[in-house]
């Protein structure tokens, strides 16, 4: 697969199959990814990869949480700015309905947020999250680079024949999180990725993008 064809792809996979993943593939995946770049060779990510039994316990909690209702823990940093205006506020609310209306979950679905909470919390069945963290001192540019390094993860894998989810909302289960990975202090959840192979029984599910008109501007071509 080259690199057009990985890109061109990937995709937030939203039904994994219980197929186990080759420990050796996320070892030669995670050992080529650290060739991503990072301003002054920071390579400021740290990384917790959990499969097996404290997988199942990390989603058997989440999950116990969402149902309950848990509104999670306090945010350590905002998800997305607190007034989305046009044109950002269109796709996110055009993608939501026809993510959440493949998996069964109507808008005016009063359970909606358990649904899809719970959803979420069992990593949509993927038998691996890769968990990245960054020192808390760490600035904006920093989160710049942990953002090419998971990208350069998610192709490695694409090029594996394996899909992934980048999830956010682990971060609402942070201290949950940290508990079963263990994590230091001062080292801050950024996101989880759910990782295995995509469960084809599931219709697929791909999102528009903006034409490049609307998010490209050449200038001197």
């Amino acid at each position: 697969m080259d690199v057009y064809e990985a890109v061109d792809s990937r995709r937030a996979v939203r039904a994994f199959s219980d197929k186990a993943v080759p420990h050796e593939t996320l070892e030669r995946v995670l050992g080529a990814a650290a060739r991503a770049p990072s301003s002054g060779n920071l390579q400021p990510w740290r990384v917790y990869v959990v499969t097996g039994e404290p997988l199942v316990e990390l989603k058997r909690r989440a999950t116990a949480r969402a149902f309950a209702g848990d509104p999670g823990d306090e945010r350590e940093y905002p998800m997305y700015p607190a007034e989305l205006t046009s044109p950002y506020l269109d796709r996110f609310g055009a993608a939501a309905a026809q993510r959440y209306a493949a998996l069964g979950i109507e808008r005016d679905d009063p359970e909606r947020p358990k649904k899809i909470a719970a959803l979420n919390s069992d990593a949509f069945g993927a038998p691996v999250v890769l968990f990245c963290y960054l020192d808390q001192a760490m600035g904006p540019g920093q989160w710049a680079d942990a953002g090419m390094y998971l990208q350069t993860v998610m192709l490695l894998l694409r090029a594996e024949g394996l899909h992934t989810c980048p999830q956010v909302m682990w971060t609402m289960y942070r201290k949950t999180v940290s508990q079963i990975v263990g994590a230091e202090e001062g080292e801050q959840l950024l996101c989880g990725v759910s990782i295995g192979f995509e469960d084809e029984e599931v219709p697929p599910l791909r999102t528009e993008r903006a034409a490049m008109a609307e998010t490209v501007t050449f200038v001197g071509a």
